[in-house]
């Protein structure tokens, strides 16, 4: 009879373990994201400082305003270029971090629908007569809210794959009209 207050204190020192294990995963996976965001705002800072200073020296020896926006054109791709890298490897991180999440959470929420129901089996086993309909109640409810979340990790999923999709839209728009300018610059 003892067995009942036992077993939801061993549960719930599970969850509570199980869940400081996934903050820790997760605050991890979050300090990794910012270096990551902060390494590579650092490289692209130090080569726009290093390409800036390269191409305000050859616009410094430009012979005629022509030549001068010539070479002014001139830098308008490979800039462009250098921003839709930029942007695309931040949305690189951010999907790899937004992944890790999803999965930390998928396993957690898993391991915990799994547990509540081995505990609510094993509750039923020692539950009065009668309680049947209470039991088979409650699992269907762990059945419904495991369902719903399922829904909506593919709804979040298909989003994030809009998003990436219109981002690479766009920057294959922006590489287009760049290239362009540069192009009928040139022409000039």
């Amino acid at each position: 009879m003892f067995a009942i207050p036992e077993q939801f204190s061993a549960a719930t020192k599970h969850q509570f373990e199980s869940q400081l294990a996934i903050l820790n995963s997760l605050t991890s996976t979050a300090f990794d994201s910012v270096q990551k965001i902060v390494d590579l705002n650092l490289s692209a800072a130090k080569s726009s400082l290093q390409e800036s200073g390269a191409a305000a020296q050859k616009l410094a020896t430009a012979k005629d305003p022509q030549e001068f926006f010539s070479l002014s054109a001139s830098q308008a791709q490979p800039n462009a270029e250098k921003a839709l890298a930029y942007g695309r490897h931040l949305v690189s991180i951010a999907t790899s971090t937004q992944a890790e999440f999803t999965k930390a959470a998928e396993t957690q929420i898993a391991e915990t629908n799994r547990k509540v129901l081995s505990l609510i089996d094993e509750l039923s086993k020692n539950a009065p007569a009668g309680s049947e309909n209470a039991v088979s109640m409650l699992k269907s409810a762990i059945g419904n809210a495991s369902a719903s979340y399922e829904q909506l990790s593919k709804t979040t999923k298909q989003a994030v794959e809009a998003l990436e999709g219109n981002l690479n839209a766009a920057a294959s728009q922006f590489a287009s009209a760049a290239e362009k300018t540069t192009t009928k610059s040139r022409k000039s």
